[in-house]
């Protein structure tokens, strides 16, 4: 089942700041933890995660920091700030009322079982 491109990029913020909410991360990584936490349904690219990266900065959500690791290549790594954080929790608010009020319709009507 594919995706639609708009949910997908609705979802991007929360599942970013979710993701970072348990550590620091850096973009490889983080692609590939949406494509092995979505069961490989959400194939994001450079493409698509670098721009909403860039935006939680300039909203001042994440932080990020560029440094090379003992056996690697220079990395930017990012981590969620306090108002990241906050955010985090009014995105899981507003999630959490969507996904209740569909499940509500769609146990109300059993053609959508």
């Amino acid at each position: 089942m594919a995706i639609p491109k708009d949910l997908v990029a609705a979802s991007a913020t929360p599942l970013i700041l979710s993701i970072l909410s348990r550590g620091e991360s850096y973009g490889y990584a983080i692609i590939k933890e949406v494509h092995t936490l979505s069961g490989g349904q959400m194939q994001w690219t450079d493409g698509m995660l670098y721009p909403v990266l860039h935006r939680l900065e300039k909203q001042k959500l994440i932080v990020s920091e560029t440094r090379k690791p003992e056996n690697g290549r220079m990395r930017k790594y990012y981590r969620i700030k306090e108002e990241g954080s906050k955010a985090l929790e009014a995105h899981k608010q507003q999630w959490t009322a969507v996904y209740e009020t569909l499940k509500q319709v769609w146990e109300a009507n059993p053609c959508f079982s």
